[in-house]
């Protein structure tokens, strides 16, 4: 009798591991035919640093003011916010760089590109430098070897782009991404997020380098070291701009990172954002990756100070603004990308 029955156990476990083996098979096979939900991977996806840019990883922080409102503006209180990962230029974009996108953006529009659509005259008339900013910024002030060498000039290569408005710099990172995912495609890659400029909450937590509430980038209250050199490009007092090394802008990388590996956060030029500017956007925008826009809003924010400015303008939470369709002597851009997911087996 126990015999018997443990040969009936016997057969009967045969029989369903032989049958949950089918299905395993069956689930790892091509379900397509079969009417079922099985989605297929994609294989191949891997989002690459690219070159030019660092890592500016996911955190929180708490957005505005580091010290005081010597103003009393009111316009940029404290707010704790989350900020998602993403790259940034490691400098501000150089005029060597800018040189390249008016040569590739004239060469795809000669060549009927369709992804391009900006014609030749548009891109000379609307992207292309505004030269005379060197005189036009600056009452009685000799502006004109820096007119004609400061683009144009070898000498001046690795210097940040500057008289360019804030349309030219988000058509730059419009081609920048054309440029990118047009080669990716032809190799058969995924294409890349798009680059864009970053929002002012982006700016901010990047300009601070993982250090909470600082002032500066270093994190230190100061704008010296202990030898008095200073830390940036700025201006250190009334009619004294030569103190930090340089008169006017500084090449890209001149003084230390932070500890992100950004160069140039603090001073040299300021740097143009996404956001519209509003007084009040602290408290409407949402406190995760906050980003305020307002296509009737022609001012736009600008963060960082310049070579012009006294310290106050450079630090962590001084906002300013500059209308969209204007171009300086004192303002670039950088540009950054989102970063996707979160890849198994990526280092973030």
């Amino acid at each position: 009798m126990m015999t018997q029955l443990n040969l009936t156990f016997a057969r009967l476990t045969i029989m369903i591991a032989v049958a949950l083996s089918i299905q395993g098979c069956k689930r790892g096979g091509d379900l397509s035919e079969a009417g079922e939900l099985y989605p297929t991977p994609r294989e191949g996806w891997q989002q690459v640093v690219p070159y030019g840019m660092v890592v500016v990883p996911p955190g929180t922080f708490h957005m505005g003011q580091a010290d005081e409102d010597i103003t009393s503006s009111k316009i940029n209180l404290n707010k704790q916010v989350t900020i998602g990962g993403f790259y940034m230029d490691d400098t501000e974009i150089t005029n060597n760089e800018y040189r390249m996108f008016i040569q590739k953006a004239k060469e795809m529009s000669a060549q009927g590109d369709t992804s391009w659509t900006m014609t030749e005259d548009e891109i000379m008339e609307q992207l292309y430098p505004d030269t005379v900013v060197w005189i036009n910024d600056f009452a009685y002030h000799m502006g004109d070897p820096l007119t004609k060498y400061y683009y144009d000039h070898p000498a001046f290569d690795n210097y940040p782009v500057v008289g360019v408005t804030w349309f030219a710099a988000k058509k730059f990172c419009e081609w920048r991404t054309l440029y990118l995912n047009n080669y990716r495609i032809e190799q058969g890659q995924f294409p890349m997020p798009n680059f864009r400029l970053p929002s002012e909450a982006e700016w901010e937590y990047a300009y601070r380098g993982g250090r909470d509430m600082a002032k500066f980038p270093w994190g230190g209250p100061y704008v010296r070291n202990a030898k008095g050199c200073s830390l940036g490009n700025f201006k250190p007092g009334r009619g004294n701009y030569y103190d930090d090394g340089y008169a006017y802008t500084a090449p890209v990388a001149s003084y230390f990172a932070n500890e992100y590996g950004l160069y140039d956060m603090f001073g040299n030029v300021a740097e143009w954002c996404e956001d519209a500017y509003h007084p009040a956007s602290f408290p409407i925008v949402w406190d995760i990756n906050p980003t305020y826009y307002d296509e009737n809003e022609p001012r736009k924010i600008v963060r960082g100070g310049s070579w012009k400015d006294i310290e106050f303008y450079t630090e962590s939470g001084t906002r300013s603004y500059e209308f969209q369709d204007q171009s300086r002597s004192f303002i670039g851009f950088r540009c950054v990308m989102t970063y996707l997911g979160r890849s198994a087996g990526t280092e973030f």
